[in-house]
């Protein structure tokens, strides 16, 4: 299986003592049948923060919105001081670059998006769309992040069962997404961090692949690493790009 990006593993120590240590590596696949990766990653365990961005609107739409994510995103990690309300200004301001280049050339490209920031012992989670954050601990993955889907909309009501969301005819349709309209309203949840955490977040390409239950079972593996989730999930599927970031938090 060709890998068509791969950002090395880093890992990052920091002096203070109660600071944990945070391991991450970030992977991409373009998957079995499209053509084009739309998929952008960051992975910045030196600054705490890591995101995923997944494209729509096609080759030369998709792609370049989510690169647009990512640049916003990345100037957020180069900057002083990382905050949740520079990452949430950041995201602001990928969503008026997109929502304007679109306007100049006519174009209909967006992104959902999803972003972690790590400090100390807490954790922010922030997205917009169906690209997911989950949290492994004690063997037992939690998602935490929520869906904004139309089949998500329709499980929450009650209308159909969430094992027959990936099926639905409208499994593809996001309710939120960064380049469609002047503001994106980004969902965000504070959680606690515990050495031994793993947090894992991924496009719906990967998601897809390996639901909830499978996904625990797998990322719990001894020895398993990003590499070898990635692998299982284009296996599996593989009808979409395939990216995940996975991100370790030591002692």
């Amino acid at each position: 299986m060709r890998l068509s990006r791969l950002f090395a593993r880093r890992e990052d120590i920091m002096d203070d003592a109660a600071t944990p240590t945070l391991t991450s590596g970030a992977l991409t696949h373009v998957g079995l049948v499209r053509q084009v990766n739309e998929d952008r990653l960051l992975d910045r365990p030196d600054r705490g923060l890591w995101a995923v961005a997944d494209g729509m609107g096609g080759h030369g739409g998709g792609d370049l919105a989510a690169t647009r994510a990512m640049e916003a995103l990345q100037a957020a990690a180069d900057a002083p001081e990382i905050t949740c309300a520079s990452v949430r200004a950041a995201i602001d301001t990928a969503n008026a670059t997109i929502v304007a280049e679109n306007a100049r050339t006519g174009g209909q490209s967006g992104a959902t998006i999803v972003a972690l920031r790590i400090e100390g012992s807490s954790a922010d989670i922030l997205w917009a769309g169906d690209s997911r954050a989950y949290r492994i601990r004690a063997g037992r993955a939690e998602q935490i992040s929520h869906d904004h889907s139309v089949v998500q909309d329709l499980v929450d009501a009650g209308l159909i069962a969430a094992e027959d969301a990936e099926r639905h005819p409208r499994a593809h349709v996001v309710t939120r997404a960064l380049g469609v309209g002047p503001a994106v309203d980004i969902a965000h949840r504070h959680v606690d961090v515990l050495p031994g955490d793993r947090f894992l977040l991924c496009s719906d390409g990967f998601s897809r692949s390996l639901p909830l239950a499978d996904l625990a079972r797998e990322v719990t593996r001894p020895g398993q690493t990003g590499r070898e989730l990635l692998r299982r999930a284009v296996e599996r599927d593989g009808s979409d790009n395939v990216s995940l970031v996975l991100v370790t938090v030591g002692g």
